[in-house]
């Protein structure tokens, strides 16, 4: 009954915090009182349970490294002008008749290279928004097709937070599920891509704001040089080179290119690392600004506090009779169909991407390995998911933060096919193409 209590307090503290606009750290440390709470009361003293926790902290920090270097990343990206010359040339090709389709794909490629959601509808994903309102396009549907491109990167890149949070916490390797997801998302990316193509056709782009494209041209030098580091970040992990490594590479060439090709002072582009980009002008700090190690902080201590949950719960088996019932629904209707339950649950009550998926690899990986199945098949699982499902609740962080930057509303996610499609068609092709 305890248990249940603990989970009544962190669930109504979470509440508060969404509420109020408070950070979610407050709710997890009540909920952190409470769970101990618990533990103490079924006879682990605070001292053992710090233990539990310690080592669970100890498996994360290779995901918290990852996460503040891809912080330091995306500010790179932004002083070297890698995010405004994809942005540019993509402006300059688009075709009417394609202007939804061709907004799908740079979000997808954007995405995938530099692995942040937030990152890429705060800069893309804005500025298509303003040329679709400006060109006569569907501003709904326009927002339904940015939140599919951009949670393609987030789900399946290497450099992704997310990516690398689920392998960390599922113990696998982050290219080996890289290569399974893109594998578990063909077949949902084609549906996409036709769907698009066909309201493309149907809602045609009138005309392209040029002054978006000569602010463009008065702030950056648009060399060719700026792409070098999103091809260095996709090329390296093609030859095997670690995560870390390719994107230390990908940001010393950007430093170089914000040096060299943009003129940006050594010390700015320092600072601009640790704090992130601020652009002089309004207009362009509305869609640049960002970025940082600054900007992955409050992720990072989410991060942490949430590990020592998993410290707890698998250290004291707090949840050892909820596992149970689990265990045998698994068995029943099949454990994907349960872990598509329990993300819309988790995503329902805590509106939170990295707070459900730590709760579903809780809660989950117990009934996977008793029931025959492996940490790579939970990490796959939950990548086809928990991660895609807590960015489709209309409440949650991961679905109201890029709307509101969008200036959108749960009116554009019936438009968001790919983050339907790859739950539903994995869920039907799972035992026959992805048994293994």
């Amino acid at each position: 009954m305890e248990l249940y209590i603990a989970f009544g307090v962190f669930i109504i503290s979470m509440l508060i915090c969404l509420i109020t606009d408070h950070t979610m750290i407050f709710a997890l440390l009540i909920g952190l009182v409470a769970f101990l709470t618990v533990g103490n009361r079924r006879g682990f003293s605070l001292k053992s349970m710090a233990v539990m926790s310690r080592g669970a902290i100890k498996d994360s920090l290779i995901v918290i490294k990852v996460m503040l270097v891809i912080g330091m990343l995306t500010a790179v990206w932004r002083v070297s002008g890698t995010i405004t010359i994809f942005v540019y040339y993509g402006i300059k090709v688009i075709l009417p008749p394609v202007f939804l389709l061709i907004a799908f794909l740079l979000c997808c490629l954007l995405s995938y290279a530099i692995g942040t959601s937030f990152g890429v509808v705060g800069t893309v994903g804005i500025i298509f928004m303003a040329l679709a309102r400006s060109g006569g396009v569907n501003p709904v549907i326009t927002a339904g097709v940015i939140l599919s491109g951009i949670y393609f990167g987030d789900r399946c890149s290497p450099v992704s937070s997310s990516a690398n949070m689920v392998a960390g916490v599922t113990g696998t390797q982050i290219y080996d599920n890289v290569k399974i997801m893109l594998k578990t998302g063909a077949l949902p990316f084609v549906i996409t891509t036709l769907a698009y193509v066909a309201l493309s056709v149907t809602n045609p782009i009138n005309h392209v704001d040029e002054n978006m494209i000569r602010t463009f041209e008065e702030e950056f030098s648009l060399s060719v040089w700026a792409f070098v580091p999103a091809i260095v970040i996709i090329a390296l992990p093609l030859l095997k080179v670690g995560v870390i490594k390719a994107m230390a590479a990908s940001i010393v060439c950007g430093i170089l290119v914000a040096l060299i090709v943009q003129g940006v002072p050594v010390t700015e582009i320092a600072k601009i690392c640790v704090l992130g980009y601020q652009a002089e002008g309004d207009g362009l700090g509305a869609i640049l600004n960002g970025g940082g190690i600054v900007s992955m902080l409050e992720i990072v201590v989410i991060l942490i506090i949430s590990s020592t949950y998993s410290g707890i719960f698998s250290g004291t088996n707090m949840l050892e009779s909820l596992q149970q019932k689990l265990s045998k629904a698994c068995t029943r209707f099949g454990r994907f169909a349960v872990m598509i339950f329990m993300s819309i649950a988790m995503s329902s009550v805590f509106c939170n991407q990295t707070i459900g998926t730590l709760m579903c690899a809780d809660m989950l990986k117990k009934p996977y390995i008793d029931g025959g199945g492996s940490n790579e098949e939970l990490a796959i699982d939950m990548e086809n998911s928990v991660i895609l499902i807590a960015c489709t609740i209309p409440w949650s962080i991961g679905c109201s933060v890029p709307l509101a930057l969008l200036g959108a509303d749960f009116k554009s996610l019936p438009f968001a096919v790919f983050m339907y499609a790859v739950p539903i068609c994995y869920l039907f092709t799972k035992k026959r193409w992805f048994k293994n």
